[in-house]
């Protein structure tokens, strides 16, 4: 029997309620097309930060270097500052791991209401392929003269041709899985002249390598007006992280709420596990009512499944997902409902279970 070890990081506010309801569906998908998930689960977060003075253990990439894949909640807490919090595990675990393509999908799922016009919102299918391991958040910089009038803080961001190269090049292999074959590179090129420029000129290198792909290159600032105004321009977007993060925010706002937004940080070498995680973040402000919204979780659980190559069963959750969206009586909240979290992945589970396609 085909057996998957999976390292589960409920992390911050609600992420631990979505994590666990996305293994519940996991649970039930596994036994429904024939293969294990053997699961640990770790307590690193925000509580573990008070308790030991850090976010993870110092050996936390030991511990999870030996599993398949990564199952992540959300990090963030109001208590305490987000640089703390977000780089001392989410940005530790993507950039110790080398994990540099974070992929964000974005759909209207079949009867939500976004706040676009139907007929432009059923046009939204994006796949965002934000770069993951360098550009903005590559934290090089510093403060100085710290509570003067003269204080100073510089915030460099960092490109490489390797780094910039390899993540275009999956983009463009990404776009030609895709019926479209289209790829679209978003940059700040009129404005940041060194690292968008050079974001700029490798596109241009590997857009002649790949005849078959439809190509484009858009200003951030116009890239977002497009996805409001003709979503259909658009099918796979490549960006640097900032770029493509608040991009991929804006595409899960089109879609009808964060709640839904899934994403992956992949090593495509394999070398080290990738790790999934939806983007919502930890939500405080909705924390231990029971209300979060799973279906991202869920999504992010089926990229995992994806990834893993259990493909079938990968599809057989967003069949899932799909049916409860469309028929609308489960629904959480933030898309019109009255349900709680664990009775939308009671409903996602008996689709799943109810599904009969091989």
């Amino acid at each position: 029997m085909r057996r998957y070890r999976i390292a589960v990081i409920g992390g911050d506010g609600i992420g631990p309620e979505v994590v666990a309801a996305g293994q519940r569906v996991l649970e039930a998908a596994a036994a429904r097309d024939g293969f294990v998930l053997e699961t640990e689960s770790f307590p690193w977060g925000s509580d573990y930060y008070r308790r030991h003075g850090a976010m993870m253990p110092a050996n936390g990439l030991d511990v999870l270097r030996g599993f398949d894949a990564i199952y992540f909640g959300a990090v963030g807490d109001p208590g305490l500052p987000d640089d703390v919090t977000l780089w001392g595990l989410r940005l530790a675990i993507c950039q110790g791991f080398d994990q540099f393509v974070n992929l964000r999908p974005a759909k209207l799922l079949p009867g939500l209401d976004g706040p676009l016009r139907a007929e432009l919102g059923a046009r939204i299918d994006w796949i965002v392929v934000r770069e993951n391991s360098e550009g903005e958040y590559a934290g090089v910089g510093g403060r100085t003269h710290r509570g003067y009038p003269e204080e100073i803080a510089i915030e460099s961001s960092v490109f490489t041709r390797a780094g910039v190269a390899r993540i275009q090049r999956f983009a463009f292999e990404l776009a030609r899985t895709r019926p479209e074959k289209r790829l679209t590179c978003v940059t700040k090129s009129n404005a940041q002249r060194h690292g968008m420029v050079l974001w700029d000129e490798v596109f241009a290198e590997l857009a002649a390598e790949h005849g078959d792909i439809e190509t484009d290159k858009v200003l951030v600032d116009a890239a977002a007006a497009r996805m409001v105004l003709a979503p259909e321009t658009m099918d796979v977007i490549v960006a640097s992280n900032l770029h493509a993060d608040i991009l991929s925010d804006l595409a899960a706002a089109l879609t009808g709420s964060l709640g839904i937004a899934a994403s992956a940080n992949l090593d495509p070498t394999g070398a080290a596990p990738s790790m999934f995680e939806p983007i919502h973040g930890s939500a405080p402000d909705i924390s231990g009512e029971g209300i979060a919204n799973p279906i991202a979780a869920i999504w992010t659980a089926s990229m995992m499944l994806d990834h893993l190559g259990e493909h079938d069963s990968a599809r057989r959750l967003m069949t899932a997902i799909a049916r409860v969206c469309a028929e609308g009586a489960v629904l959480t909240p933030d898309l019109g409902g009255d349900a709680d979290t664990d009775q939308v992945a009671d409903a996602i589970i008996a689709a799943v279970e109810g599904d009969n396609a091989p």
